[in-house]
């Protein structure tokens, strides 16, 4: 027997319910907000990650998807959704229309690694993505998107941590401490730290080696060595979130895993799925457009994986919306039955009633029971004498109270 893939889970049928509630309430919240949603394709150009992501980082190291086509073009499969999005504003020239540009997207990712609780090779993510907005406010409101879906979903036990990697300039000056403080270890650190140590030392912090990490742990803070217009960001931001009552605490650790960043970085962490606490991630990326090719433009953004906040639904016993359930199951007796059942509820579902019958040949009882299984709110069954005399008694599956209804008015019974 062909197994699905190591890392990879299909969505069957009996709960796929979820993850269309999940979109369901994700797009509400992006319609709330403004945001207009961005498809952009499953895979690209690898050196679209390259640059976008970062040579030095674990995604383009060590995860990436990548494979030469018959044109003997490097093809990597989305890893994370910033890039792609990107490289859409700046081809498409969406800088050239009416700014901010807000979008998000729910898209398919790929990344080669441990599978574990709510970490899949094959994972969903939701990300929003602000381009043309400088201030603060823009990165408060991010934020707070991202805690008000959590919020719409009824999660509790989640803690927002933020910090500020700076700008350039000031990483300059930061990376030359860091540098200093690893010279001493080099020869402790993992062999990818090693190389990371010339290239882009901030990298190091975030190796997921345990002898890296002992040796990390007592590292000079980036929070420590940012500019004075990058702190003034960093402050203005806990200003926006202070006023609209979000709670955060600042860990200077934070640096995320992609290069891009710069200025504000945050995370979400659950403590409801195991393994892997965080459940979301963002921050600020300016320089990111202009190194795709683009013009001076600031961007902001989160990655939310779904299958971790559902992970997270799952473990907290949040249930979801199931409208995926039959509306009312019709049985029939005997073959004139059965033939007219087929039109019934070909007439049911033209008027947007969600109906079934059966198609084995089953008996009543057997069909009764099929209609409880799928959880049908109401049946009833026909035979000869119910057609002739044009009537149905409309059962309620959970009340088990009935009601006389003449097929005449079926459909208007059931649309009212």
């Amino acid at each position: 027997m062909i197994k699905a893939p190591r890392g990879t889970h299909d969505v069957l049928p009996q709960e796929v319910y979820k993850w269309q509630a999940v979109e369901k309430k994700i797009r509400e919240l992006c319609k709330d907000f403004a945001y207009a949603e961005i498809r952009t394709p499953m895979f690209e150009h690898t050196e679209l990650f390259e640059r976008g992501v970062g040579e030095t980082t674990d995604v383009v190291q060590k995860e990436m998807y990548t494979f030469l086509d018959k044109g003997d073009r490097s093809i990597t499969l989305r890893p994370e959704g910033t890039s792609p999005v990107v490289r859409s504003f700046v081809e498409n020239s969406l800088y050239a229309l009416p700014q901010p540009t807000k979008l998000y997207y729910i898209s398919d990712c790929f990344r080669y690694e441990k599978p574990q609780a709510g970490r899949l090779r094959a994972f969903h993510q939701f990300g929003v993505e602000v381009f043309g907005a400088e201030g603060a406010q823009i990165d408060a409101e991010v934020i707070s998107m991202a805690m008000m879906l959590f919020k719409r979903f009824g999660v509790t036990g989640i803690e927002l941590n933020i910090n500020s990697i700076g700008c350039p300039t000031c990483r300059k000056v930061y990376n030359e401490a860091l540098k200093e403080y690893f010279k001493p270890h080099l020869d402790d650190l993992c062999e990818t730290c090693r190389g990371r140590y010339e290239k882009n030392p901030l990298r190091i912090l975030d190796c997921k080696s345990p002898e890296c990490k002992e040796i990390y742990n007592s590292a000079p803070v980036l929070l420590d060595h940012i500019c004075p217009d990058c702190l003034e960001h960093f402050e203005q931001l806990k200003k926006y979130l202070d006023i609209m009552g979000i709670k955060y605490s600042v860990d200077p650790t934070i640096v995320r895993g992609l290069d891009y960043y710069t200025k504000t970085v945050f995370e979400i962490v659950s403590k409801n799925i195991g393994a892997q606490g965080t459940v979301c991630g963002g921050g600020r990326y300016n320089g990111l457009v202009s190194e795709l090719s683009g013009p001076e433009v600031p961007g902001v953004g989160f990655g939310l994986g779904i299958e971790r906040l559902l992970l997270t639904l799952d473990n907290l016993g949040i249930e979801l919306e199931n409208d995926n359930k039959v509306d009312v199951f019709v049985a029939s007796i005997g073959e004139n039955a059965d033939i007219f059942v087929q039109k019934l509820v070909y007439d049911l579902r033209n008027a947007g009633v969600k109906a079934e019958r059966d198609y084995l040949g089953r008996s009543v009882k057997a069909q009764m029971k099929y209609a409880n299984k799928i959880g049908a709110h109401f049946s009833f069954v026909l035979g000869d004498d119910d057609i002739s005399s044009n009537k149905a008694v409309v059962k309620n599956m959970e009340t088990g109270e009935q009601e006389e209804v003449s097929l005449d008015k079926i459909c208007e019974y059931f649309t009212k």
